[in-house]
């Protein structure tokens, strides 16, 4: 295993990081994980070197944090560092987050969490948190040592990204949405670079994009066969992210023992700069392969907003785009309907066309809303042009 800095701790983190959000489940529910096929994953993959495991209060269905918390008995806890996340969103008052803290401690039997992140930050979610002083409560929690370590995850724009990263002294790191498909997206590149020279670790998650940078697309195929190195797009995607030297950890949500292998082979052979000019040229050109895809010439400029009705035109427009790019309309219907509220969805464009004015690439946004309201609400098939 392949080891890297983490910020300014003395203590190296392992280039790849396990991602407890896509553990074998039975049945296909996702809150009855399969503990037995976790563990001996989990195990494999602490036998193999890694040592940065992630998980969250909410995820599967809350049942995450109790499945790794099994896992690490018997030894295993003292190898590995753990990090799980606040959920800001059940905060109300700010005694709330020391009473999830302390639930979360049960759930996965430790004393201390090492790496404590602030969940899905954002604009609206920041102000509520300086608005409760849970930064505050956060601080007491690292005095009693029932933290280690403090940090935030992230979805937002880079702005709203420079702003929180400048707007607390205590952060050891952040967590950023970073592939070679986004680098533009939210805190990007630009984010990735600005954290790391603060001095923060930067984990990657998304790392392939949930599975989709995994997949053998048949756009991007022809591209992938001018290496000459072989490798599978994942391992490729992996690779351009620990070419990079502002990338802590980069998380992989695995769910086989055939993943945990992969991947950990591939971190085998990380390392910072191991990318040749040649590599990196393929890798843009894959990336163009595949945005060429998008039926909607959407750069994510935000000249259109704010939208005087609340849409978050981009992000509608993205998803929409994503289901061409990789695919799978399922998965951006799936998104469209439980991760973009409701107020931001197409369903609320109103027709004012404030925004046609405005957007450099001249799209016809009042022609493509009601598609994609249609299309990812289920009520008609995908189209590729309008």
């Amino acid at each position: 295993m392949q080891y890297r800095k983490f910020g300014k701790l003395d203590w190296q983190v392992s280039a790849l990081g396990f991602g407890c959000m896509r553990l074998p489940v039975i049945d296909g529910k996702m809150g009855q994980i399969d503990q037995a096929k976790t563990s001996e994953m989990i195990h494999k993959a602490i036998e193999a070197g890694v040592n940065y495991f992630d998980t969250a209060y909410v995820y599967h269905e809350q049942k995450s944090e109790t499945a790794l918390g099994e896992a690490l008995k018997g030894g295993y806890r003292e190898k590995v560092r753990i990090a799980t996340k606040s959920p800001i969103w059940l905060i109300k008052q700010s005694d709330d987050f020391s009473r999830l803290l302390d639930e979360q401690l049960e759930r996965l039997q430790t004393e201390a969490i090492d790496f404590y992140l602030l969940h899905a930050l954002e604009r609206g979610s920041w102000d509520k948190i300086l608005q409760l002083n849970l930064l505050e409560q956060a601080e007491k929690a690292l005095a009693d040592g029932r933290i280690k370590h403090l940090g935030f995850s992230f979805h937002d724009n880079l702005d709203v990204f420079k702003n929180i990263v400048d707007g607390y002294d205590g952060w050891t790191f952040c967590q950023i949405q970073y592939n070679y498909m986004d680098t533009h997206f939210q805190a990007g590149t630009e984010g990735l670079r600005y954290a790391a020279a603060k001095g923060l670790a930067v984990v990657i998650m998304e790392s392939l994009r949930g599975g989709k940078l995994a997949v053998d697309l048949p756009a991007a195929r022809p591209v992938w066969e001018t290496a000459s190195c072989k490798r599978t797009p994942a391992d490729w995607a992996l690779q351009w992210l620990w070419n990079q030297p502002e990338v802590s950890v980069a998380l992989s949500g695995m769910g086989t023992l055939q993943q945990v292998e992969q991947n950990i082979a591939s971190a085998n052979v990380s390392g910072v700069g191991s990318l040749s000019t040649s590599d990196l040229a393929m890798i843009d050109k894959v990336r163009d392969v595949l945005n060429a895809r998008s039926p909607i010439p959407c750069t994510s400029c935000e000249y259109c907003m704010p939208c005087p009705n609340g849409v978050n035109i981009p992000l509608n427009f993205q998803n929409y785009n994503n289901a061409a790019m990789y695919d799978d309309l399922a998965d951006s219907r799936f998104y469209y309907n439980n991760f973009i509220s409701p107020a931001e969805r197409a369903a609320n464009y109103i027709q004012c066309e404030e925004c046609l004015s405005k957007c450099p690439q001249h799209i016809s946004i009042s022609t493509w809303m009601p598609v994609v309201e249609e299309v990812m609400g289920l009520k008609r098939p995908f189209v590729q042009s309008v």
